[in-house]
């Protein structure tokens, strides 16, 4: 354990010493993943998979602002459905910008969350992100994790129904656009994962706030448990198309990820809390203090052993 704790302090040191290095090349892998995975999932404009442009529009996201990367992605999205289908491409531009209303207006600070959840959706462990969201920011957070959702909804049913919208015929505009929106609105499974993912952020945000020992740990647990709880319930309700082999396995990795973010960000000595009482001429004030685990690296120290003067002496 205390190798491990000198091992985060080393990170932490490390991080604090090359910040104005690492942020923006994690802005830039960041925004390198995401439109990697957009051109892999969709891919219908042969120019924007060309990896120059890519790179390109990566470079400028790193020095940029992350909302700047949200931007990139939802163009990214609306060009390659206008390579297949002006209808998709205008759902998708509407879709966007309501979208864009109501996360610049709640949450303009969680480009983080925005990017990574559909990433996680395609790497099947989209479960961390509501608990991690929950520990690491606020309750308005679930609005971005809504977002998220939602786009990646989107992207995988336009891209799971390539055939039904090329069966159309080309000149039905009114029936494209009515298959579009009705098959993306008609997702019970979207609506399920939206709620579970919207009560864990405020779970685990509301108990990890309260004043008790563990509480980053029991929000965790606590958040895990509802977000298994209510993805089953509203897959039994609204007859969603889940597995609850892959929810159930999902939240534990998910679960295990989170107390690996609590061990990063919130370690701390709970057999040193200590009560504190003092008063102003207004107050009485009741603090409960709880320190940091924190370990200093032991220094070394070189002893010099000055031989050619033992020679001299020795002669």
């Amino acid at each position: 354990m205390t190798q491990l704790l000198l091992a985060k302090e080393t990170l932490k040191t490390f991080v604090g010493r090359y910040e104005v290095y690492l942020k923006p090349l994690g802005k830039f892998l960041l925004a390198l993943a995401a439109l990697m995975m957009i051109n892999s999932s969709t891919g219908y404009m042969e120019r924007l998979n060309s990896m120059s442009i890519v790179l390109i529009v990566a470079l400028m996201c790193s020095f940029l602002p992350m909302n700047f990367t949200i931007i990139c992605a939802a163009g990214f999205i609306t060009a390659h459905f206008y390579a297949l289908s002006m209808e998709c491409a205008l759902v998708a531009l509407v879709l966007f910008l309501i979208l864009a209303l109501v996360y610049f207006r709640f949450s303009p600070g969680d480009a983080v969350i925005v990017l990574l959840l559909p990433m996680c959706f395609y790497l099947k462990m989209p479960y961390v992100i509501p608990v991690c969201a929950g520990l690491l920011a606020s309750p308005v957070s679930a609005v971005a994790v809504a977002c998220g959702v939602v786009v990646y909804y989107m992207v995988s049913y336009v891209s799971g129904n390539v055939s039904g919208l090329s069966a159309l015929e080309a000149e039905d505009i009114s029936g494209r656009f009515r298959y579009v929106v009705d098959g993306f609105l008609k997702n019970r499974t979207m609506m399920a994962v939206i709620v579970a993912f919207v009560v864990t952020v405020i779970i685990v945000y509301l108990i990890r706030r309260l004043s008790i020992d563990h509480s980053w740990t029991i929000a965790i647990i606590a958040g895990t448990i509802a977000q298994m709880v209510v993805m089953l319930s509203g897959a039994l309700i609204m007859d969603a198309d889940v597995s609850m082999v892959g929810i159930i396995a999902g939240s534990l990795v998910s679960a295990g990820i989170a107390l690996v973010v609590e061990f990063i960000m919130f370690q701390m000595d709970y057999s040193r809390t200590e009560t504190v009482q003092f008063e102003d001429d207004e107050y009485y004030y009741y603090v409960k203090a709880v320190p940091k685990v924190i370990l200093s690296k032991p220094e070394k120290t070189v002893k010099k052993i000055n031989t050619q003067r033992k020679k001299k002496r020795s002669h």
